[in-house]
């Protein structure tokens, strides 16, 4: 059985300890917090991935993303080609007073259009206002801190292996090329050049003749 009164001995414990440190005050704003690289500040928008699939839409718990959208057709690259449409992204707003930073919208984002930044100070006097274009979304992509190294144990990506393969097919290549080259340009007969006592000045004599 418990000792009577532990569970108040130990709570005086805790309030002792905290009264013998030291307080620490925070000096918000004249110095900024020291965040963790993952804070789930504020979405940032990168336009350019943006392909306007509208998954982020669909799949938003709170329906705070907003999207408008309308098509242009590319003509054919070649005579005779087939013309594409493609969507062209009019609008892309996110309502952060219904939004509940669950991250389910960047999770979903086949073309990493979607990014956590850490920025905080957007609080707004109006709630109205917390509905912010994809102007001001693109401005936090810009806060986004770099992702975290890969582990050096980890096993190469398959794109860069690709890549790198391809480099180094290429450059042996152009190796191969240059020694071929080289190769050839030593077994190339020189010039022998005039014969030993000839005057390149005066005219050969024929054999039995005069000149």
């Amino acid at each position: 059985m418990p000792i009577p009164g532990s569970g108040l001995a130990k709570g005086l414990a805790v309030t002792l300890r905290t009264m013998t440190k030291r307080s620490h005050t925070a000096q918000y704003p004249d110095v900024q917090p020291e965040l963790p690289p993952r804070t789930r500040g504020v979405i940032g928008l990168f336009e350019e991935n943006c392909t306007v699939c509208m998954l982020c839409a669909r799949e938003c718990p709170d329906w705070c993303i907003y999207i408008d959208s309308h098509k242009e057709t590319i003509p054919a690259a070649a005579p005779g080609g087939r013309e594409r449409s493609r969507n062209v992204l009019d609008r892309f707003a996110i309502d952060f007073s219904l939004c509940m930073y669950c991250g389910i919208c960047i999770e979903v984002c086949p073309f990493d259009a979607l990014f956590w930044s850490p920025e905080f100070e957007y609080a707004e006097t109006d709630i109205l206002e917390l509905t912010h274009e994809r102007d001001k979304l693109r401005e936090w992509m810009w806060t986004v801190p770099a992702p975290p190294a890969l582990d050096p144990a980890a096993e190469e990506p398959k794109e860069i292996a690709a890549a790198r393969k391809a480099v180094e097919k290429a450059e042996a290549a152009a190796a191969a090329a240059a020694v071929a080259a080289a190769a050839a340009a030593d077994t190339t007969p020189a010039d022998p050049g005039p014969a030993p006592g000839h005057d390149p000045g005066t005219p050969e004599t024929p054999a039995g003749g005069t000149a």
